[in-house]
Order: structure tokens, then sequence, then C-alpha cells
């Protein structure tokens, strides 16, 4: 497939910097819609929390990613704030795709952001794209999120919703944050530590979605995991022995987790996510970051 047109949200965030920085590389044009007045030429205004979209910056595109919505972890979660949670990423999508329904010819595919808190609490069950929605709020924000790309797929558009697990960079999200505690030799595993944690190196998880833009055969719900999740405890130690440094011995209990962090807690910590990317693997993408060490090796090197 030769380059193409396409129009990203959440341009800014971790993801979609490195997302743009490969598609740009790729030799395609990158149109990014941005909730601050212009100050490019490849930049669009859009306000999703006051339906402001213009459909026209879709025009002669040949592909959407959408990354937008607050991120999961970032404040404490008050009810304001699971509010904000779960209508940055209905809102937003609900406009993008209402747009794509609009227009006579639309874009051939919509990639849309979703997450493996879909399916809940698992334990070490391992689940892939064909498992039911599972319980807890971040599951009912995850349906519903996925709900609202429905009218693009009535209009024929192929929809894709990219289920990710935590993606590993030394830039942002999950692992920037530990990072420091774990090089003061202060890491631990949290909980009992057995729980499964389902992730993605940066780069894969790049490489996955450029995966997904050309593949037309390739709809609906799509695992962007590693096929190797581990265990809490594993990642704790694997973490440490890349950097060089001691891990506690003691976990961490959950008591002091569900102080310190709320009722994210127990939906983003303690719970158990053993996913399999199975329509990735299914379809012949190949992983070069499959393995953790290797993962952690190539985000701490960035």
């Amino acid at each position: 497939m030769g380059p193409m047109t396409i129009v990203v949200t959440g341009s800014s965030g971790l993801l979609g910097s490195a997302l743009i920085r490969a598609l740009t590389a790729d030799g395609h044009q990158v149109r990014r819609l941005v909730r601050h007045p212009p100050a490019a030429p490849d930049e669009a205004f859009w306000n999703p929390d006051e339906g402001i979209l213009d459909p026209a910056v879709f025009e002669g595109a040949d592909a959407v990613v959408h990354l937008a919505g607050a991120g999961i972890g970032d404040k404490r979660w008050t009810e304001s704030y699971k509010r904000t949670v779960l209508e940055s990423r209905t809102k937003g999508t609900s406009a993008v795709a209402a747009a794509l329904s609009g227009m006579g010819a639309p874009p051939r595919v919509l990639l849309s952001s979703s997450a493996v808190g879909f399916y809940g609490d698992t334990g070490d069950r391992a689940v892939d794209e064909k498992d039911r929605q599972g319980e807890g709020f971040l599951a009912d924000v995850v349906g519903q999120w996925e709900g609202a790309t429905a009218r693009a797929e009535e209009a024929g558009v192929r929809v894709v919703r990219l289920r990710s697990g935590v993606v590993l960079s030394r830039r942002g999200g999950a692992l920037a944050k530990v990072l420091p505690i774990f090089r003061m030799g202060l890491g631990a595993p949290l909980g009992t530590g057995r729980q499964y944690f389902s992730w993605i190196s940066l780069h894969d998880w790049v490489d996955a979605v450029r995966f997904l833009l050309q593949k037309d055969e390739i709809s609906g719900p799509v695992n962007v995991t590693s096929p190797e999740p581990v265990t809490n405890a594993e990642y704790t130690k694997a973490l440490g022995e890349a950097l060089n440094r001691t891990t506690l011995p003691i976990p961490t209990p959950a008591f002091a987790l569900r102080l310190a962090l709320g009722g994210f807690a127990d939906e983003g910590v303690l719970i158990g996510q053993r996913v399999i990317p199975r329509v990735l693997l299914d379809h012949g993408h190949r992983f070069n970051e499959p393995d953790l060490p290797t993962a952690l090796k190539s985000a701490l090197n960035e």
C-alpha cells in the first residue's frame, strides 16, 4: 500500500507523538486534530466537549487514528474525575464517528483507541478478543467507549478497536511513573504480586498500528499487547534487573495502595489481566520485542 493521508487525534501524547514520527518516516501525510489554536499547517482545531469538529478535516483522508482521552491513573478517582475519564472517551469518539458517518466518501478505516480494561479481572485465565466484557468501572467505560464507534461502522468504515495494554516507555505512562522509585532500590511487588500484567513496548505498539492500518481484512476488537503477559512480581523483578537495582522482597499491601490510589488501586493495579493478542498473531504480525527483558531494555534506552 502506498502513502496515505492519516488524521490523528491525541497527537501530543506519548502514543500519538511516537506514531506520528513513524508514519511520517514511512512517507505518509499526517493531519493532527488539536484542542488549541492551530499553530502549524498540519493542525486543525476540534473541541469534542462542545461538539466542535469540522468534517472537512477528514476530506481526502484514507484513515483516522483516534487516541484522545484523559489519563486513567493521572488523578484520584473522585466521582468528578471518573466522569471525566468516561466522557473524554465517549464524547470524542462519538464526534469522530458522527463526522465520518455524514461523509459521502469517508476514510476507509478508523483505528479507535480502547483498552484491555474491557475484560475486567481475568485472574490467571488467559483471554483474547472472543471473550466477553468483564465487570467494573473500567470495563463499563471501555464498553461505552467502543460502542461510540457504531455510527462509523454503520456507515461502512472499517473500524478497529485498539485494546491496548500498558505501553512501556521511559518517556511517559506507567513505567515513567515508577522509574524514580525503582532507581532508589525501593521497587516492590504490588498486592500479592501474582496478578497478571498485560503490556507492550512502545515500538511494538506503533508497529501494530502500522500493521492494522494496512490490513483491510481486520476489523473489530484487537488486543494490542505482548504475547507474553507476566505477573506483577515478574515485572518487578525484571525492571529491577534492567536497572541493576535491588527490589524489596515484601510486597506493598493492598490496603496501602487503596489509601494512596483510591478506587484506581482495585481496578488498575490489584486485578489481573492475562490478555493474548490473538488477532495479531493469527494474521501473522511479528513482535520485535515480545519478551519483557528485551522490551524494558529498549524502553530504557529510548
